[in-house]
């Protein structure tokens, strides 16, 4: 581990980013250049501290899920994330392991909607960021851990995962949940994430076996969503997409028609988050 580089390699991309940059309020007089420390902090889900200490050279050895977060915290390019790990002694993730690093172009694109339903989304349905609106409206879908963090993986297996939508909704679900993960499957069959979900499926899931020998073919990925909130009843929602090809992702963008019933829910529940009404 390289402490000192990695210390400077740390200010220097802080400096160079801008409240603007991130979705944060400039506020009052600044006396730094760019971003303040705690501002990092909070933007790589980290403490003050421990961020401080790394960029005065006396930081303990980051752990890899540690640099993941700088990288995202700090908007680090593709490029800049592979120098930050081998900055700290780490060998470059494998380009199957970039699933959880968002583009920082789509990173600037999300800071701006954060009054909206949105929320990052990777090929193997896992949910590398969301809105607090979002969080509201599906639940907080980034605190999974193993194969659970496949929204795919857990459709099937979690009863759960199918509360919020209404039961004539899971069917036609199912198949283009299926028919996605059969697409990535057949397209990339040297994918070992993808082909360890759909083992996992076709051993523990009856019906997930009997759509896969179906061979279903993928058409709209996000079509009109029904949602069933414990709260506020039905929305019923548009989805719109921002798909990024090169790292297999997407930005998912939640809404309803001006003057509707759910346009309205979705401003109450803009303000309320995860109380309860």
């Amino acid at each position: 581990m390289d402490r000192a580089r990695l210390a400077e390699f740390l200010r220097r991309r802080r400096e160079a980013l801008q409240p603007e940059d991130v979705g944060l309020p400039r506020g009052g007089r600044r006396r730094t250049d760019g971003l303040r420390r705690e501002e990092v902090a909070v933007l790589s889900d980290m403490s003050v501290d421990y961020y401080s200490r790394l960029e005065q050279r006396r930081g303990p050895h980051p752990s890899e899920q540690m640099l993941a977060a700088l990288a995202g915290g700090l908007r680090l390019s593709l490029e800049d994330r592979d120098h930050l790990f081998r900055l700290a002694g780490y060998a470059i993730p494998q380009r199957t392991l970039r699933a959880d690093h968002i583009n920082p172009g789509m990173m600037r694109i999300f800071d701006g909607l954060e009054d909206a339903a949105a929320q990052v989304v990777n090929y193997l349905g896992e949910t590398l960021k969301q809105t607090r609106l979002s969080k509201a409206l599906l639940g907080d879908e980034t605190v999974r851990t193993g194969m659970a963090r496949s929204t795919h993986y857990r459709w099937f297996t979690d009863p759960t995962a199918r509360s919020i939508h209404p039961e004539d909704d899971h069917a036609p679900h199912s198949r283009l949940i299926a028919a996605n993960l059969h697409e990535l499957y057949t397209r990339d069959r040297k994918d070992p994430r993808v082909a360890a979900i759909v083992d996992a499926l076709l051993a523990e899931s009856t019906e997930f076996a009997a759509l896969w020998r179906e061979h279903p073919v993928s058409r709209l990925y996000c079509p009109p969503k029904r949602v069933q909130h414990p709260q506020l009843g039905l929305l019923e929602l548009h989805c719109q997409t921002l798909i990024d090809p090169d790292q297999s992702q997407m930005l998912v963008v939640y809404t309803a028609p001006s003057g509707s019933e759910s346009y309205d829910k979705l401003r109450l529940l803009s303000v309320i988050g995860d109380q309860r009404v």
